[in-house]
């Protein structure tokens, strides 16, 4: 018989119940639920009648990674503390999965990674389920490949994250400094964010203006308007909100060689046949325009989401094969993020590598005045059909 390994899931909200069904439902072949935590005795239950009575509960995360039952652990709690039980994982042998974003602030992501370099036998991975769509893993192949020449400029505009006032008052912790630590960008966007630097790069400057409560009776940001640039001379945009009722996912880049557009979940190359820098040396006719024809592009494999995260993440377990993201990489956007917040905070531009100790001052700012929701008891909702499944 195959061996399946036997995992846990700390937080069953919106996102480990989604992780639960998955591997419930044959959809993660190679891993076996065994135990659950939560700190709401009603998702306990829950999972006692709508997964298996069979599942081993638990009221604390630290009872059940003591308890010998699991082998692995997916993390999908509040986001504060992603880093702190990733770390109680490791230092317990058991591989960890932590759901997005790797954490709030740089600084603790930095000591879970470090952690995870002196527990080189756990095998740690982050939720960045988006990287598995063949669309973007195709458009970052053809950027890195150097073909089409440097990138020049990027815009992503996504704003198709709406959400109601309802999702808000859903729990005591939404969008809350000190239960959240941000909102669009820490909640909605991680998927964009680490897409972005994925494909791109990272910038070495940011500048951010955001409005807080724009659109929503929350304290943290609903609308977000960011510039950068590149060491190589580049700029990018991008926009987000979850205040459009019917908003856009569009991302551009321009290169040397090539405008690159993926949109309504399609990827659209235009090829120029030469460099813009090789025409505008060369051209004599004031209003011409290098000549461009459509690439015939496909996408390769099919979009397998949050289970083929796991299952990558089984697959490196059983037989070190590579992880779809490995957990260090969450630092990455979670920078970008924490670089747009410190930038909105100050009013002004921010050079990376960022000052991770006065953005944490000045998110403990916002934190010591935060106004959280008690009292509310959480709502849960499917996200199955939620793009990238956010919290």
């Amino acid at each position: 018989m195959d061996r399946k390994i036997r995992t846990g899931i700390i937080g069953i909200g919106n996102m480990g119940s989604g992780h639960a069904r998955s591997i419930m439902e044959g959809k993660c072949p190679e891993l076996e639920l065994t135990a659950v935590a939560d700190l709401n005795p009603a998702r306990l239950e829950w999972a006692r009648t709508e997964l298996s009575p069979d599942i081993a509960c638990f009221p604390d995360a630290l009872s059940l990674l003591d308890s010998g039952l699991v082998e692995s652990c997916i993390i999908s709690v509040p986001h504060y503390d992603h880093p702190t039980l990733a770390i109680a994982c490791m230092e317990r042998g058991i591989h960890v999965m932590v759901e997005k974003p790797a954490g709030v602030y740089t600084a603790q992501v930095r000591r879970m990674n470090e952690t995870a370099s002196r527990h080189p036998e756990v095998v740690f991975g982050m939720m960045f389920n988006q990287r598995t769509n063949p669309v973007y893993r195709k458009l970052r192949e053809l950027v890195q490949s150097g073909a089409y020449g440097q990138l020049r400029r990027s815009n992503w505009i996504i704003t198709d994250w709406y959400r109601p006032q309802c999702y808000y008052d859903s729990g005591a912790w939404r969008a809350t400094w000190s239960g959240e630590g941000g909102g669009v960008l820490l909640n909605q966007c991680p998927h964009q964010l680490d897409l972005w630097q994925w494909i791109c790069g990272m910038p070495r400057r940011v500048e951010a203006h955001m409005h807080f409560g724009l659109w929503h009776d929350i304290e943290v940001e609903d609308d977000v308007t960011a510039y950068v640039e590149y060491e190589n001379g580049a700029t990018g945009v991008f926009v987000t909100t979850t205040g459009d009722a019917h908003g856009s996912n569009r991302l551009e880049l321009q290169l040397d060689r090539a405008r690159m557009v993926v949109e309504n979940g399609k990827l659209s190359v235009l090829a120029y046949d030469m460099t813009e820098q090789e025409f505008s040396a060369t051209n004599k006719q004031a209003f011409a325009t290098v000549s461009a024809h459509e690439e015939d592009i496909q996408p390769e494999g099919e979009y397998t989401g949050h289970p083929g995260v796991l299952n990558a993440w089984a697959g490196a377990i059983l037989r070190g094969t590579p992880l779809i993201a490995g957990g260090e990489e969450g630092l990455q956007g979670l920078t970008l993020s924490n670089a747009m917040h410190l930038s909105a905070f100050l009013g002004r531009p921010v050079e990376l590598p960022l000052d991770e100790q006065l953005f944490y001052d000045e998110l403990m700012k916002r934190v010591a005045t935060s106004r959280r929701k008690e009292g509310r008891e959480a709502v849960y909702a499917d996200t199955s059909g939620s793009y990238g499944g956010s919290h």
